[in-house]
């Protein structure tokens, strides 16, 4: 009940936040009279509308602005003095994750194909581009709406936070470029902290705390509790790559096809045999299309005989009681109801969700 709840929750803030961000993407094309493109271009303004706006209309949960609008409220923002940053948050994952597909060669996104298996590279790169484009203008006009200063504040902590989600996605890149299996669990952790921690759970929540006037010791307990709660979402998520199709929009097992250095993968090769670990080794470094639906078993397979995929719900289940302890002990000024019990079930939905 709970989960339908948070989702009925994300339901509602999506459907405020679209009409915002549809707008601000249908005004890609206009331009001032200086620069204004000849009639005769209408189809080619029509097509790079088209491609821009794909991923922003496939829609998602609308996770991270819903947090950043829960905490605004929670503690006594008034929610249309946040909107404009919410939107700007969404249309940050849409750019970010149009990208991330080029990089991983991902076959599909939210039940369709990929921008990229659509459109060439080239095309889906520049939507990415003009969506991230948007983003910032989305950003510029809190200075319409906001004071300067936390105006300011809201362009420096979305540098901040977006610059450690590319950062960490550049190091996994690179991990994943010199095939390094000898990753620890710390080296983990700095994943899921760069483009987990930060990006799906504390930054949202900061930048909501900064537009309710929030004190940098507030925004710190924030981030602390972000991190944890984020740590115990990837992980999640990873299992569920391995154990889910995500109601039919995700082929399981992607996480494997593009040797992504999940905590239960790390575990796996750290405990098993020589001769299992040879096995793993012929997998994965076969390429992308190499690799079958066998392959992936066998993975999966010995993830459950050596424990790995115990070991790390374990390991999110803590994370969560971690993160569930600050928010109960260290964050009670987010103290508005109804948004700090929705927030109780946000914590609890990234936790036991199914998809």
């Amino acid at each position: 009940m709970e989960s339908q709840d948070f989702l009925n929750t994300l339901n509602r803030y999506r459907d405020l936040l679209w009409p915002i961000i549809e707008k601000k993407i249908e005004e890609v094309n206009i331009f001032p009279d200086y620069c204004r493109l000849d009639r005769k271009y209408q189809k080619e303004l029509d097509f790079h509308l088209k491609v821009v706006s794909d991923y922003p209309r496939r829609k998602g949960k609308y996770l991270r602005p819903s947090l950043l609008l829960l905490t605004a409220e929670g503690m006594g923002g008034k929610r249309d003095r946040a909107m404009t940053t919410a939107a700007a948050m969404q249309i940050s994952e849409d750019w970010i994750l149009n990208h991330d597909d080029i990089e991983d060669d991902s076959e599909s996104r939210r039940g369709q194909k990929a921008l990229h298996k659509i459109y060439g590279n080239e095309l889906a790169i520049n939507a990415g581009d003009a969506l991230h484009v948007i983003m910032w203008k989305v950003l510029s006009d809190n200075f319409l709406i906001l004071d300067k200063k936390t105006a300011m504040k809201i362009v420096e902590e979305f540098y901040t936070m977006m610059s450690r989600t590319i950062l960490g996605q550049g190091i996994e890149l690179k991990w994943t470029r010199d095939n390094r299996y000898d990753l620890s669990e710390k080296d983990n952790l700095l994943i899921l902290e760069s483009k987990t921690g930060y990006y799906t759970i504390a930054g949202p929540m900061r930048l909501g705390a900064i537009i309710a006037g929030a004190s940098e010791k507030q925004l710190e307990t924030i981030y602390r509790f972000g991190v944890l709660l984020g740590r115990s979402f990837q992980i999640v998520d990873d299992l569920l790559d391995l154990t889910s199709d995500f109601s039919g929009q995700k082929k399981m097992g992607n996480d494997i096809y593009e040797n992504k250095r999940t905590l239960m993968l790390l575990d796996l090769i750290k405990k098993s045999s020589e001769r299992d670990k040879k096995l793993i080794s012929n997998i994965l470094n076969k390429k992308r299309n190499e690799k079958t639906e066998q392959d992936v078993e066998v993975i999966v397979d010995l993830m459950k005989k050596y424990g790995s995929l115990d070991y790390s719900k374990e390991k999110a289940d803590k994370y969560a009681r971690q993160a569930k302890i600050i928010f109960e002990k260290e964050l009670r000024f987010i103290k508005r109801e109804p948004y700090r019990s929705q927030l109780i079930s946000g914590i609890d939905f990234i936790v036991n969700r199914n998809y």
